[in-house]
């Protein structure tokens, strides 16, 4: 017997974590503001569409709090998604409370055993990487979403969690 292939809206899913997490990552190592912020658009996108679909997936497994984790997850994208032609500095206020959502949505889905250790850990570590920042933007620190070492640290822990649940997503049932 063949192994059973990925739902339709998995695939979708997979995609829009692929092309999210690519264009977001590119997105911050450009220097052109129009190419950034049409890169970070089409990752806002991508991302709010894979979320909205795993918070479907994971409500109809009754599974409520990772369904809670990839709503409160859209949430933050679409904060993000709002500010993002604003340009850098003005996007601050959408940012600190879309990676905010995001560090919250991160431990939401971490925290059941649903998804791999080593996902739940690199979540973990890309959320309290957003929280630091936040704190820091908060207490008066000048960052902006393309500000190394902080916030650009998280943005890897946070594709390869995205990784993970593209794995979890398309891999075979067995």
């Amino acid at each position: 017997m063949r192994p059973a292939s990925p739902a339709i809206s998995d695939t979708i899913a997979a995609i829009g974590l692929a092309i999210g997490g690519a264009m977001g990552l590119v997105g911050t190592f450009v220097e052109s503001a129009s190419l950034r912020e049409t890169l970070w658009t089409i990752d806002g996108v991508a991302l709010v569409v894979a979320t909205a679909l795993l918070t479907m997936k994971y409500q109809r497994l009754g599974n409520d709090c990772v369904a809670a984790g990839f709503l409160t997850f859209l949430a933050g994208e679409s904060l993000l998604l709002a500010g993002n032609a604003a340009g850098l500095e003005a996007s601050v206020p959408s940012y600190v409370g879309g990676i905010s959502l995001w560090a919250a949505a991160l431990i939401m889905v971490s925290a059941p055993k649903t998804f791999a250790l080593w996902m739940r850990l690199t979540a973990v570590v890309a959320a309290v990487l957003f929280v630091v920042s936040v704190g820091l933007i908060l207490w008066g620190t000048p960052l902006l979403p393309t500000s190394a070492p902080l916030p650009a640290a998280g943005y890897p822990f946070l594709v390869l969690t995205f990784i993970g649940w593209i794995w979890t997503l398309l891999k075979p049932d067995r």
